[in-house]
Order: structure tokens, then C-alpha cells, then sequence
């Protein structure tokens, strides 16, 4: 089973419903189909051979569904551009994947000016320009039956490139094998059933992120997307309350934006099936405000570019067990999937005692083929995945429900003093603190003890506690709430955290801006 083969099913067998609604307006299975085909023939006459890299730069729109399974449904590899990343970056990802054509939207022509001079074919969206190819057009010219190839499962669908927020980006290889272990452990394990005509989706958040990763099934069931331009929590509970929209994903800091409307409430959001985040953890706090303003219908779901979520669930019946019996189970990332293995292991690649913490470590059809380009032949890289297992750098421990609590990147993890000290056991306990909206801590160099824990918080939108007086606020909780040498030595408020191109927090900005602060 290949994507393509997905499509022309889709394709036929709910031809007349609406499959994508967005910026552009309405289109029909049978439409948006033929178009996919249409261009996957396109692509194929320019002399694309299975596995050849296609890059796509566009934001959230309809011909972005369309490019997505295009792409795929003709065996080519799909490298999407994420439109947050810096130019240089896009740069570095095109010499390094070696694509020679680019599906772009015209919005982009300035900015893509560098990546223009490398590839041999510019495949223009919404535009014209001397020397490009007109997206309708290169259409328009060709058969919309489908073109079924018989692509091999193992053979690429997508290169996905990492944020580059620890350096280069890397091109984690992902396959049709892939993507279908993703399509069936979201069904399986995030819905708990399949799709059908009455679930609509909204791509409330950039598509080049999580909520690209619910494209295929919705496509596959028969099940209307729709696509918004860009994140607007106004225009998110709009599309809930009067479009028929009852599912989506978002990161931390979009629900942050939600909780903060004023006349939030569960009532209008009460169509909502699921509310699904990832990305980043939510802590406690923000969950319970989540389940008291917005719906009680969440799940949350871990994965990573080198292995494609969902590869655990937190269920939304786990989230009533943590708030209304155990608590800590709130911190937890949940279960494996169906399909997925998972193992906490030591330095050694041993597994450690059940309940300890170390490297979390996976394998299944979710884990991605390897690293292709340069990281492809960094042997520092590529030793990630051995035997099979994926080594996620990730620290994580087992419950004895096989719940998987994720305690922090090995890289952020910090060290004061001869202690282990773990930023997300102290991010939960400070958004705690009801004055506070968002917080990030992480170590930085301390003459006397290594590394000192700093807090950064960000103000609620009603904080009544500021300044001095928050931060002693913050200081006398975490006092009560743990261990003197996890307190943070320094508390600072500021206006609002960068964030990275999955909508994170930049904590390697944050750590450059104190390191050149103490300078």
C-alpha cells in the first residue's frame, strides 16, 4: 500500500463530498483528486524518477493538501519547506537533499530568491514570473485518472528536516511505510475508531507541522479539512461553532491563546471531539484550565521528525484519572501505540529498572529510515537509530502501566552543583502559580556550582501579582514544592518568548541571550 493507491480510492468512492474547505474555498473528493493526479503526471513528465526530491514552499492553503498528496501519489519525496524557518535554512536544505524542482507560492518569490538559483524547475503557485512554470498549467495539460505505480511501502514519501534549533537541520527519511504506521496508529490510538463524513478537521496551525500529520487519514475516510490560513483563536472557535469542525491539534502556546479570550467557555466549544496537543508538554495547570474552559475531550500525543507520531497517547480518559484521581499521570506523554515498542535504556544501551529514568528508545514501522545528505554520513548522527531502535535523546522513565513520563532532553538537562536537575519538573511546578501564562527554565554557567537554574515567565492576562512581587510569589511556591537545590536562582519576567518554527519555545535563543547577558 503506497499514498497514491490511498487517493484514488478516496478519490472515487466519496467523489461528490467535500473533502477541503480553506482559503480558497470548496472543493469535492473527485476534484481535489483529479488535481493530485494531474499533478503527480505533471511532475512525472518532467523526468522525475522514483525517490527524486520535490521542494514545497507554501503556507496553510488548499493547494498545499493538494501538492502534499501529488507529490507522494507520483513516488517522488516530498521535502517541505517550512515557511517559519529562515531563508539560510532553506538554503541549507535544499543543497543538502539535492531537489532540482520547486512547487512554491508566489507570496514567497523574495525571500526564495536564494533556493530560486540552485533548482532547475520553479513550479509557481498564485503568480507569475519569467522563467517559472504556472501551477494551473502545468495542471491543466494533463489526464486527472489516477496513476497508480505500485510504489514500494520502503520507498521515500518525504524528507522532514528538524527545526534546526541544535544546529543544522537534519533530514530525518521518512516512507510510505511510514506514513501509513502514522495513519493507523491515529486512527487506532488518538480516535479510537475510524473516520467517517460526519468528522471534519481544522488545520488550525501550520500544516508543515503536527497538523499535517491528520492530511491523510481524513483523506483517507472520507472526512472534510479545513484550512486555515493562519492561527487566529477567534477564527479557530468560529469554525468549531458554525463549520462543523469537531477535531484539531494544537501546540502549548496556541491553547495558551485560547485560555486567554475572556469569554472562553466550554459551551461554545462543545462540538469539539478532540482537541489533540503535542509539540511540547502542557503542564498541569494549563490542562486543568483547558478541561474547565475549553473541552474535556483531549488527547495528547509524542513523537519526534526521526519517528512519526503518534508514537504514545495520553488518552482523553486519562486526563479525567489525572485530574480527578492521580494527578501525576497529567505529566505523563501515555501509552505506546498498537504497533510501537518502547524501552528506557542506560548509557550502555542496557534497560534500566522499571520506574528509572534514561534514554527513551523505540522501533516500529513509525521510525524513520535513517538521515539522508550530510547527517546521512555523520557517524555522530546517524548512530540514532541501532538495531532498529531508535535513540530519541529524550530521558524518560516506565509506570507500571507502561505510561511513558518524559523528564527532559538530554541536552537540557542541568547539572548544579552534582545534581540532575530536570527544567520540565520545574516548568510544571511554576505554572502553578495562577499569575503566570507561560515559563521556560534552563541552566546556565555558574562559576561556583556549574550551571544555576534560571525561571523565565511570561504575565497571565490578568496577573494581579507583578514584578517584585510575583517573582517572590514564584520563588515561595517552588520553596514549598521542591527541593532547595532545584529552586530557581533567578526569576525573570518578560513580554513574550521566541519561538522556534513548530511554535516552541526557542529556549537555545533564550540561553544565548543570558549567556551574552553575563558576559
Amino acid at each position: 500500500m503506497d499514498v497514491g493507491t490511498i487517493v484514488a480510492r478516496s478519490m472515487r468512492r466519496y467523489r461528490d463530498r467535500i473533502a477541503v474547505e480553506g482559503p480558497e474555498g470548496s472543493i469535492t473528493f473527485g476534484e481535489i483528486g483529479s488535481r493530485i493526479f494531474q499533478l503527480a503526471r505533471a511532475l512525472k513528465e518532467l523526468g522525475l524518477a522514483e525517490g527524486d526530491r520535490v521542494l514545497d514552499l507554501q503556507s496553510n492553503q488548499n493547494t498545499y493538501i493538494e501538492s502534499d498528496l501529488g507529490i507522494s501519489s507520483a513516488g517522488l519525496c516530498r521535502v517541505a519547506l517550512n515557511y517559519r524557518l529562515h531563508p539560510t535554512d532553506w538554503v541549507r536544505i535544499t543543497k543538502d537533499c539535492g531537489a532540482k524542482v520547486l512547487i512554491m507560492d508566489a507570496k514567497f518569490w523574495d525571500e526564495a530568491a536564494p533556493v530560486r538559483e540552485i533548482v532547475d524547475h520553479i513550479i509557481l503557485i498564485k503568480g507569475d514570473h519569467a522563467g517559472t512554470i504556472n501551477y494551473e498549467n502545468f495542471l491543466a495539460k494533463q489526464s486527472t485518472e489516477p496513476l497508480l505505480l505500485a510504489v514500494n511501502p520502503d520507498s521515500l514519501v518525504s524528507l522532514n528536516y528538524s527545526s534546526g534549533t541544535t544546529g543544522n537541520p537534519k533530514g530525518a527519511i521518512r516512507t510510505h511505510r511510514n506514513r501509513l504506521a502514522s495513519l493507523g496508529n491515529i486512527v487506532t490510538d488518538i480516535f479510537g475508531r475510524t473516520l467517517n463524513e460526519n468528522d471534519c478537521w481544522v488545520h488550525a496551525g501550520p500544516v508543515t507541522h503536527t497538523s499535517g500529520l491528520f492530511v491523510l487519514p481524513y483523506f483517507a475516510f472520507g472526512a472534510k479539512q479545513i484550512v486555515q490560513a493562519k492561527y487566529e483563536p477567534e477564527a479557530l472557535v468560529e469554525a468549531i461553532q458554525h463549520r462543523g469542525a469537531n477535531a484539531t491539534a494544537l501546540v502549548p502556546t496556541m491553547v495558551a491563546r485560547l485560555l486567554a479570550m475572556e469569554d472562553m467557555t466550554r459551551e461554545k466549544m462543545s462540538n469539539l471531539k478532540m482537541l489533540g496537543y503535542a509539540g511540547a508538554p502542557m503542564p498541569p495547570e494549563q490542562i486543568r484550565q483547558c478541561y474547565d474552559r475549553i473541552t474535556k475531550n483531549m488527547v495528547q500525543y509524542y513523537g519526534l521528525v526521526e519517528a512519526i507520531p503518534p508514537v504514545t497517547v495520553l488518552s482523553a480518559a486519562d486526563h479525567e484519572l489525572g485530574l480527578f484521581k492521580d494527578p501525576e499521570i497529567l505529566t505523563s506523554a501515555g501509552n505506546p501505540c498498537t504497533t510501537v515498542e518502547i524501552r528506557i535504556v542506560d548509557e550502555a544501551g542496557q534497560d534500566v529498572p522499571q520506574g528509572e529514568i534514561g534514554e527513551v528508545i523505540t522501533r516500529g514501522d513509525h521510525v524513520m529510515r535513517g538521515y539522508y545528505g550530510a547527517a546521512g554520513s555523520d557517524p555522530t548522527v546517524t548512530k540514532a537509530v541501532r538495531d532498529g531502535w531508535l535513540h530519541t535523546g529524550d530521558l524518560g522513565r516506565l509506570d507500571l502501566e507502561n505510561r511513558l513520563f518524559l523528564v527532559d532532553r538530554k541536552g537540557d538537562m542541568i547539572i548544579s552543583g552534582g545534581y540532575n536537575i530536570y527544567p520540565r519538573e520545574i516548568e510544571d511546578v511554576i505554572a502553578e502559580v495562577t499569575d503566570i501564562s507561560e515559563v521556560a527554565v534552563m541552566g546556565v554557567f555558574d562559576a561556583e556550582w556549574g550551571q544555576r537554574v534560571v525561571a523565565m515567565v511570561t504575565l497571565a492576562p490578568n496577573a494581579t501579582a507583578k514584578g517584585d512581587e510575583l517573582v517572590n510569589k514564584v520563588l515561595e511556591h517552588c520553596k514549598s514544592r521542591m527541593a532547595t537545590y532545584k529552586k530557581p536562582k533567578e526569576v525573570l519576567i518578560v513580554t513574550e518568548f521566541p519561538l522556534n518554527s513548530t511554535g516552541k519555545i526557542a529556549k537555545k535563543i533564550l540561553k544565548k541571550q543570558l549567556e551574552d547577558r553575563n558576559k
